[in-house]
C-alpha cells in the first residue's frame, strides 16, 4: 500500500541519534553511525522525529510501505530497553570525564602527566550534537596529528576544554554540519581550533569557521598552527 513514511538522507545524517530517542515506536535506529528507518510496520508517518533533526535530514514521503502495525509496536515496547549508543560500540558512549582535584597525593612529575581530557568520545563523527559538557564549554577543534606533534598538547591546548578531533583526508565526512550543529544547539562559550601546517589541515580549520558562522552565534575564536616539528607558527 501506499502511504507516508519517513525518509532518511543518510548523506545529511550526521549520527547524533536524537531521531532515534524521538521514535516512540522504535522504526529508526543508529546503524554503523547512521539512523535508519528499520521497519516500515513500526513508522505511523506523522513525522514526530522531524523536529529532533538538526540537518533536516528526514522527510516524509508517499512510497510503497508495509501498513502502520500498532499491535507490533506494543510488543515491541514491552521488551527489556537497552540505552542507544551512537554507533552500536560501547566505547563510543558519550561520557563526562571529572576533573582532576586542586590538591592530589601523586607527585609532581605524575601531575605533569595527567590527562587533561574532560569527556567522551573525542571524534567529531562520533560526539552527540548534544550533551551535558557541551554546556558553557570552550570548544577546542583538532586536527588528530597535533597531540603527537606538540608535547605540551594537554596541557597547552586541551585544559579546561571540550575536545574533538578529525582528519578530513582521512574522514569522507564535511565536518562543518556537525561543528555548526554543535555550536548552535550548545551554549559554547569559545572556539579553539589546532591544525597542522600541511595543506589537508586547511579542510579542518574552513570547516569550524565556516560551522561558527552557520550557526548564527558570535564567540571568541582562534587558529593555532602547527609545524610538523611540533612549532606553533606564530602570526
Amino acid at each position: 500500500m501506499k502511504r507516508d513514511i519517513v525518509s532518511i538522507d543518510a548523506d545529511k545524517c550526521i549520527g547524533c541519534g536524537l531521531c532515534a530517542d524521538t521514535c516512540q515506536e522504535g522504526a529508526i535506529q543508529m546503524v554503523d553511525g547512521k539512523a535508519r528507518l528499520m521497519r516500515d510496520d513500526y513508522c505511523d508517518g506523522l513525522g514526530h522525529c522531524l523536529p529532533s533533526c538538526p540537518t533536516d535530514a528526514i522527510s516524509i514521503v508517499q512510497r510503497d510501505a508495509d501498513a502502520f502495525d500498532e499491535e507490533a509496536v506494543k510488543r515491541n515496547q514491552e521488551k527489556p530497553a537497552q540505552a542507544p549508543l551512537a554507533c552500536g560500540c560501547p566505547g563510543s558512549a558519550s561520557t563526562a570525564i571529572p576533573a582532576a582535584g586542586e590538591t592530589s597525593e601523586v607527585s609532581a612529575p605524575a601531575q605533569n602527566t595527567q590527562s587533561q581530557l574532560r569527556q567522551w568520545p573525542v571524534q567529531i563523527q562520533l560526539a552527540p550534537v548534544q550533551a551535558p559538557f557541551f554546556e558553557d564549554a570552550h570548544l577546542l577543534v583538532a586536527a588528530d596529528c597535533a597531540a603527537y606533534a606538540y608535547g605540551n598538547f594537554h596541557k597547552r591546548f586541551m585544559k579546561n576544554r571540550i575536545t574533538l578531533i578529525g582528519c578530513p583526508k582521512l574522514d569522507a565526512v564535511n565536518y562543518r554540519e556537525k561543528l555548526g550543529a554543535i555550536i548552535k544547539h550548545n551554549a559554547i562559550k569559545s572556539l579553539t581550533i589546532v591544525r597542522m601546517s600541511v595543506p589537508c589541515c586547511g579542510g579542518l580549520e574552513r570547516a569550524a569557521i565556516q560551522a561558527l558562522q552557520d550557526s548564527g552565534k558570535f564567540i571568541p575564536w582562534q587558529v593555532v598552527t602547527l609545524t610538523t616539528e611540533g612549532n606553533i607558527i606564530e602570526d
